[in-house]
């Protein structure tokens, strides 16, 4: 490709709204343009990128025994009603009325839509399993759009879905389905973590996510370093301290905290660790207080206490409810003397393993130290893990402890069991010839997500370093002078032509431009290899090659080799 027959589209900076370094990138290098809120244009340079995503992502799904095919965008609401979803779904979703006044919506996902043709279109065991996947835009209507693609309201995804007649075939197409994605990642060039994740509103009975590993990730992962441990904070267990609860040691005492209304703060009156507070959070669940203790330093996991029995709905108590409850304001609440006949006591694993804490009296402006369980009050109605895991933790599968990182979500893989096709009747005849419910498999990537995620892992202060799989083009060639110089041109021409029989990727920056712009632009845009062609250096038959990534064992600075040897040179370099 040249590049005065191209579109490039770069600029010097990005507009003030962009936060992520990927946003400013791809705005920057002229990959998207902005249309509106959480919408983009994907220009030529930027859909090179996203094809090559796409090619992956679609040779991948083809080799585990996927089968493409292409779903409506558009949903009516009939499909979703009958999942109950179309009420639940919440306002992500975009409805929409065609002009008989009938609903519809601008699919967010496509469970509904392909458990229908499951239905229609599946009759006997025979026909089992199957696995359909499309890659097509979605539309989810995203509160706050931000971080440009990352969190765009449309954007490109693939989605697959399995059918089986048992459990054990979806569990082996899933185990296929999470190799796929384990060799999609790889081949994108992209470090990336497989984590245990909840299944949420999708539901289902197992799920992991794919996150690419970048501090700018929205998700919080738990892994071990020592195994193949990692678990999306959400899931990650926190196990029971593995020793007994010690004996007390202390008496039980009030102490005045006048303004002290965190556990932070008490531990610092008090000049003791922050793990030896507890903290009462107040929570309603089916109309009744229900009261729970965690340590200082640890956050509540609410993922995890929605779990538990009688919680699934629970939601932060007000202070209104907290006065009435409790006869204190919050700041200074504690276990110790409330009406356990009113109010169900829930303790973390880690406060029930606990002796001689620091807690709220129920009285404003005073805590208690020295409180233990048995002795100062009952013990918890329930004991259970209620909360984050945090670094140093021991690590659920017994092979060392936990550390935290953060993650970009770019896949998703679920087994969801019959709950879609119990929902809308999709049924088989079994070898008896009895009728029997579909089990069902979800996968999905964010395709357009993942050349977000390429661009915080692989950046620098010029600009983005694509993985090779992933460029615009393999290799760039800077022709400079190239209007002005016969031999430029000639030189450049000739190398092109070339490479490009070879089967190399080539852009021909033939551009009148200066040589500071052209080779800021192809830093910028990020093309791995570079070969700048000038007058000066084409007199003693020199040209130079230049690496947009420092490989290891190699320099990043530009290295003189011969025209004549370029094409073998670079042969060898680029195919090996």
């Amino acid at each position: 490709m040249r590049a005065t027959q191209f579109f490039i589209s770069t600029t010097k900076e990005a507009p003030s709204e962009a936060e992520l370094v990927s946003h400013k990138l791809m705005l920057r290098a002229g990959l998207i343009k902005r249309l509106g809120s959480g919408l983009y244009t994907w220009m030529p340079l930027g859909l090179r990128v996203l094809r090559r995503v796409e090619a992956v992502v679609r040779e991948e799904m083809n080799r585990a025994g996927a089968i493409e095919l292409l779903m409506p965008a558009v949903q009516p609401a009939e499909l979703w009603q009958e999942t109950g979803r179309w009420a639940v779904f919440g306002p992500q979703m975009l409805k929409i009325k065609d002009r008989h006044q009938r609903d519809f919506c601008f699919g967010p996902t496509h469970e509904e839509v392909i458990t229908d043709v499951a239905r229609r279109e599946i009759k006997s065991y025979r026909q089992l399993p199957v696995n359909f996947y499309q890659i097509q835009m979605k539309f989810r209507d995203e509160i706050r759009p931000r971080f440009g693609v990352m969190r765009a309201r449309e954007f490109l995804m693939k989605d697959a879905y399995s059918f089986h007649a048992s459990r054990d075939s979806l569990a082996a197409t899933y185990q296929i389905m999470y190799d796929a994605y384990g060799r999609i990642f790889t081949r994108l060039g992209l470090t990336f973590r497989a984590v245990a994740a909840d299944t949420g509103a999708i539901g289902g009975s197992a799920s992991h996510e794919f996150h690419v590993l970048a501090d700018s990730g929205e998700d919080l992962i738990a892994y071990c370093p020592d195994s193949d441990y990692a678990a999306n904070v959400e899931l990650a267990e926190a196990l029971a301290p593995a020793t007994p609860r010690p004996a007390s040691q202390e008496t039980l005492r009030e102490v005045d905290t006048p303004k002290q209304t965190t556990c932070e703060d008490v531990a610092a009156l008090l000049d003791i660790p922050l793990a030896r507070t507890v903290k009462l959070i107040a929570v309603i669940a089916d109309e009744k207080m229900v009261a729970l203790l965690l340590r200082g330093d640890h956050m509540l996991n609410e993922v995890k206490l929605g779990k538990l029995d009688g919680l699934a709905d629970f939601r932060l108590a007000n202070e209104a409810e907290i006065r009435a409850a409790f006869d204190c304001p919050p700041g200074f609440l504690g276990p110790v003397g409330i009406d356990r006949a009113k109010i169900k006591l829930i303790a973390d694993r880690t406060v029930a393993a606990m002796s001689d804490f620091v807690c709220g009296a129920n009285k404003p402006k005073l805590h208690l130290a020295g409180v233990n369980f048995g002795r100062d009050l009952q013990e918890p109605d329930s004991v259970a893990d209620i909360r984050n895991v945090i670094p140093g933790d021991s690590s659920p599968d017994g092979k060392g402890t936990l550390a935290l990182c953060r993650g970009i979500e770019v896949g998703h893989v679920f087994q969801l069991g019959n709950k879609y096709s119990q929902a809308m009747n999709a049924t088989y005849l079994d070898e008896a010839g009895q009728t029997q419910a579909l089990e069902m498999g979800c996968y999905g990537i964010g395709v357009s997500r993942i050349v977000a995620s390429a661009i915080e892992q692989n950046h620098d202060e010029k600009g983005i370093i694509w993985p090779t799989a992933l460029a615009p083009f393999l290799l760039v060639i800077v022709a400079i002078g190239y209007g002005k110089s016969e031999m430029v041109k000639t030189s450049a021409d000739t190398l092109y032509a070339e490479l490009s029989a070879s089967g190399f990727d080539v852009l021909l920056d033939d551009r009148d431009e200066r040589p500071g712009v052209m080779f800021a632009d192809a830093e910028l845009i990020g093309i791995p290899h570079r070969i700048t062609v000038g007058e000066r250096g084409l007199k003693d038959g020199i040209i130079e090659y230049q690496s947009r990534r420092a490989e290891a064992g190699q320099s990043h600075d530009a290295q003189k080799i011969t025209l004549a040897e370029a094409k073998d040179f670079l042969t060898r370099l680029l195919k090996c």
